[in-house]
């Protein structure tokens, strides 16, 4: 081990207790193995220790100490000592969840008969990825590709039977094995019967004893034209509030909200013409605009325009397919790798939405044995992910470490996998998250750790590189580097940034990847010119925080209440009441200023506000004529 070592080769160091009647074990007196026993020290079972070196193997740990204990017998002989507590494997319920329904169902089945139940379920996966009506119309000795399986069909099929057996086994390796009947084999000896003999069945309630009647079907070679006979159905009853939308009770509940925003003004779809820099065209009228994150000024650069233009000469307006067939192109690489090199990760990906970008990799990466902790103010592009996911979710008060702390004290060892989710500047209230105080957390508690940083990347640091530079962070002290390509960066779309591995993974398995097409060329190369544009100048950077900082201190100095707001361009200006917010939006307008309110449910009913975006197009007489505008029109409401 020191030998590889010393010469920066990988490594694993495994110290073992002894193995149940081999090697050591063998030669123990009955008095030996009783003394051992009154310890709580048992011997490894063989088979599970072979499931254990597995593990190891692919988790490639560096050192490691195995030893099964009866931890209630092993505790009354130990002094109370906290190290002991945290390594006591939890009893709750989440901390080992029941097998799946299949592997309960292949438990209770005669050791003979569990290669055909293999067999019939693999079908059944099959049938369901290619279109098959009948899994038995599937020869189980006919290739894969034979079938009509491509390589989209090729995931869904193998996502699909990975969760018909959760945990108890990978089948990374299952396109090694091109039949059906292959497959199986492989499968029956990655499940021996001592596995399967330790499977915890869940009591099912009792059934109905219905006779099955025997299957009397026999293969045929041509099928049955389907009867052109109309049946003549007769409508069930069922509520019209669940069959039609414009009766719905959601739909009704929408309507009365909006109802009384109509009564306020309603502010929202507003019509806007041009593009969306420090002003923007409405009603003929020219606004200094606060409602738009053009943070760096991209879009609309000659630069950045020339670049979409060039691409869709040379791509088209659309690559037509998913990039895992035939949607990948060039730009698509430079993209990445240079959002990669922004950030100093190994490599990234990038989605079509930012939104979309939360949603499908934190719905694909954790699940039902798995735990988010989240801030509480985390956007809904978070959440929805943490829905999907199934995982546990529990939300910590915001930007609260010690609260966080304490979470993950009392949870941790409960879950498997454990995701931290916060974002770099938070868009409702303008403020940064503790980074580094949460990578301290992350690393002592061995979670992953997830930083949107949809308004922080190109905003934050001397070169625009995000929440990392600005508080001198390493790359690999975040796992998932994520943000968007519509603020910043001029373009739409969203990233995940990160090693080689997870990138990979999410390319090959994320649905919001393999099953969308590609970002569009102009979006693309938008994108990539916005990024080589702020590397070129990264002055832009410099201003916008130049001007957020005027503008903050203007509006804290007039006495206007800016919430949690510092050292970001977003910029509340709390008032109250929604009626207030939405009323003082509209005399803004009528002054030249474009800024939109926020209220409830967004914010708090009390607590609805204005809130600014500052980019780097802003001048500072904008700013000052924009807070003398504010104060005059709070007057006004008072």
């Amino acid at each position: 081990m020191n030998y590889r070592r010393e010469r920066g080769l990988p490594g694993s160091s495994i110290n073992w207790s002894i193995w149940d009647e081999v090697g050591m074990a063998s030669r123990l007196t009955h008095q030996q193995q009783q003394r051992l026993t009154q310890q709580g020290l048992t011997a490894i079972v063989p088979h599970q220790g072979l499931r254990v070196l597995k593990q190891l193997i692919q988790q490639q740990s560096g050192q490691t100490i195995v030893f099964p204990v009866d931890w209630k017998t092993f505790l009354r002989q130990q002094p109370k000592d906290p190290f002991f507590e945290r390594l006591q494997p939890q009893t709750d319920s989440k901390s080992q969840p029941p097998a799946t329904s299949f592997l309960q169902q292949l438990a209770q089945t005669p050791a003979g008969d569990r290669l055909q139940i293999l067999q019939e379920q693999i079908r059944q996966q099959i049938a369901k990825a290619l279109g098959f009506s009948d899994p038995e119309d599937i020869d189980t000795q006919e290739k894969f590709a034979d079938l009509g399986m491509d390589s989209l069909m090729a995931v869904e099929f193998k996502n699909n039977l990975q969760a018909s057996f959760g945990d108890a086994i990978s089948l990374s390796a299952a396109f090694d094995y091109p039949n059906v009947e292959l497959l199986a084999d492989y499968i029956a000896q990655q499940l021996p019967d001592e596995i399967l003999e330790e499977i915890q069945v869940e009591p099912q309630p009792a059934k109905e004893n219905v006779k099955q009647k025997p299957n009397t079907k026999q293969p045929s070679k041509t099928p049955e034209k389907p009867s052109t006979t109309p049946i003549a159905r007769t409508k069930i009853a069922v509520d019209p509030k669940y069959s039609h939308f414009s009766l719905s009770p959601e739909y009704l509940n929408l309507k009365q909200d909006l109802k009384r925003v109509e009564q306020l003004g309603n502010p929202f779809f507003s019509l806007h013409q041009g593009v969306a820099r420090d002003t923007i065209q409405a009603d003929d009228r020219q606004l200094i605009n606060y409602s738009s994150y053009n943070y760096l000024g991209m879009s609309g650069d000659p630069i950045v325009v020339e670049a979409a233009q060039q691409a869709i000469a040379q791509y088209g307006t659309s690559v037509s397919a998913s990039r895992v067939l035939s949607g990948e192109r060039p730009i698509h690489l430079e993209l990445e790798r240079a959002i990669a090199d922004l950030l100093g990760t190994e490599d990234a990906i990038t989605y079509i939405g930012g939104h979309a970008t939360n949603v499908s990799t934190i719905g694909h990466l954790f699940g039902d044995r798995d735990l988010i902790i989240c801030d509480a103010f985390s956007h809904n592009s978070i959440r929805e992910g943490c829905n999907l996911s199934g995982a546990t979710v529990i939300d910590f008060p915001h930007n609260d470490t010690q609260a966080l702390t304490a979470i993950l004290e009392r949870e941790r060892v409960k879950y498997q996998k454990v995701l931290i989710a916060i974002e770099g500047i938070y868009s409702t209230d303008g403020d940064l998250a503790p980074l580094p105080e949460i990578v301290e957390l992350k690393q002592h508690y061995q979670t992953f750790l997830l930083v949107d940083e949809a308004h922080s990347i190109g905003v934050l640091g001397l070169s625009g590189g995000g929440i990392r530079e600005h508080f001198n962070l390493q790359p690999t002290d975040v796992d998932l580097w994520m943000g968007t390509l519509s603020k910043s960066f001029a373009s739409c779309g969203g990233y995940i940034a990160g090693c080689h591995e997870l990138i990979e993974y999410l390319k090959y398995t994320a649905p919001g990847f393999v099953f969308s097409v590609g970002m569009s060329p102009a979006n693309t190369a938008s994108a990539l010119a916005a990024i080589k544009l702020l590397q070129s100048e990264p002055e832009r950077a410099i201003r916008l925080q130049s001007r957020a900082k005027f503008c903050l201190d203007l509006a804290k100095s007039k006495g206007f209440n800016t919430g949690y707001s510092t050292e970001s361009p977003v910029i509340p200006i709390v008032v109250g009441e929604p009626h207030k917010a939405v009323r003082l939006s509209q005399l803004l307008g009528r002054s030249g200023i474009n800024v939109n309110p926020m209220v409830y449910p967004s914010v708090p009913y009390d607590a609805a506000r204005l809130r600014f975006f500052i980019t780097c197009l802003h001048t500072e007489a904008q700013i000052q004529l924009t807070m003398n505008a504010v104060e005059d029109a709070i007057a006004q409401l008072e």
